[in-house]
């Protein structure tokens, strides 16, 4: 079962969501998307809106654009709605009929949460039955911008076991380079900060360790 990995828009920065996904062992790609904020398989992207941005987006008329936008995209899109229930200002009725709009006129579902750390759990749950089950990696839709070459550099360090997205950072600030990395001893990253014994070895072998995987008839490939 391999770690579930899911694309975030980088203006999505709520550092508590962010942190509890990276504690649950979901590997993060900060990337400017421009339909979505939450990309979690080439089919399955999530909207994710606070009550007061829910309500917002309703008075303005961009609610209905952005989702529909999603649909365009995703056969599967989600809005995920974030914040104690109690808080709407608007009158039940509305958010009751927006709610139901959403899901009649573009099929898209609104899964309620009631904090970053339950959002972090929702999303982390599907990403791990889409992708496990189903092998469906994220995707890039929508005009996303592609990655440049810095992005491509944070996401592949990123992607190593024990590393996300700020320690890949610390350690591409340290080394410079990807190659760097890869050619330094345990001890040398060991003098990076959050970087244990443990993880540096775990590091080393995933980057020097010999390839085990199996073509189709059962044997290792030829390198």
């Amino acid at each position: 079962m391999h770690a579930p990995e899911i694309i975030v828009d980088q203006r999505e920065r709520n550092t508590e969501l962010l942190k509890r996904l990276e504690e649950l062992g979901v590997r993060i790609a900060l990337v400017t998307l421009n339909v979505g904020d939450y990309v979690i398989s080439d089919r399955i992207c999530i909207e994710r809106k606070t009550v007061p941005d829910f309500e917002g987006s309703i008075i303005n008329g961009r609610l209905f654009d952005q989702l529909g936008r999603l649909r365009e995209h995703y056969s599967y899109p989600m809005l995920l709605l974030e914040g104690d229930r109690d808080a709407f200002r608007m009158r039940r009725r509305a958010i009751t009929g927006a709610v139901a709009s959403l899901y009649v006129r573009y099929g898209i579902p609104v899964i309620m949460s009631e904090s970053p750390t339950e959002s972090a759990a929702i999303m982390e749950s599907i990403a791990r039955q889409e992708q496990d089950s189903e092998e469906r990696l994220p995707s890039l839709k929508g005009g996303a911008k592609a990655y440049t070459s810095t992005q491509f550099q944070e996401f592949v360090v990123g992607n190593l076991p024990g590393v996300g997205p700020k320690l890949a950072k610390s350690l591409l600030k340290h080394f410079h380079s990807v190659r760097r990395i890869a050619n330094a001893e345990v001890e040398e990253l060991m003098e990076v900060d959050k970087v244990g014994e443990k993880k540096a070895r775990l590091i080393h072998e995933t980057l020097n360790g010999p390839y085990e995987g199996l073509d189709d008839g059962g044997q290792a490939e030829d390198s």
